[in-house]
């Protein structure tokens, strides 16, 4: 079993409340909830947050999403289950939570131009982001 090295909720809670409170504002963008959550699941995949992968698949199951398509989103490249709107985002996310070795082509950054509004990119961009800074909290300090 692991162990958690800091309580950071509990040490840094007006930081950690702002985080989450970022996260909220997601709630409001016009991108599905569930198309969100399958980011965060991917993100969450690629950084091996075990805590973030239970509570997001746990989400996206109870909101209905696809179980095959759940079980498929690491191989999402070799499914026929998602749509080019989803792959262009999958790959976007791929890409900014890799991005020291990516360093986020253009040729990715203008496929989402096809399927989402600028205002839809930044914000999935924010969502890609916040969950790198969770899985990121997550993960070194052992949540």
């Amino acid at each position: 079993m692991v162990k958690q090295r800091l309580y950071f909720s509990e040490l840094s809670p007006v930081t950690y409340k702002a985080l989450v409170n970022t996260s909220l504002t997601l709630d409001k963008s016009s991108l599905p909830k569930a198309m969100i959550e399958m980011i965060f699941m991917r993100v969450s995949q690629i950084n091996g947050c075990a805590f973030c992968l239970n509570m997001h698949g746990k989400f996206l199951r109870e909101s209905g999403f696809d179980d095959a398509k759940m079980d498929t989103i690491a191989g999402w490249r070799l499914s026929h289950a998602f749509s080019e709107a989803e792959r262009a985002a999958l790959d976007w996310a791929e890409a900014v939570t890799n991005i020291t070795t990516s360093g986020t082509p253009d040729n990715i950054f203008e496929a989402l131009k096809a399927h989402f509004t600028d205002v839809e990119i930044s914000d999935l961009t924010f969502a890609i982001s916040i969950m790198n800074a969770f899985n990121r909290l997550a993960v070194s300090l052992r949540q």
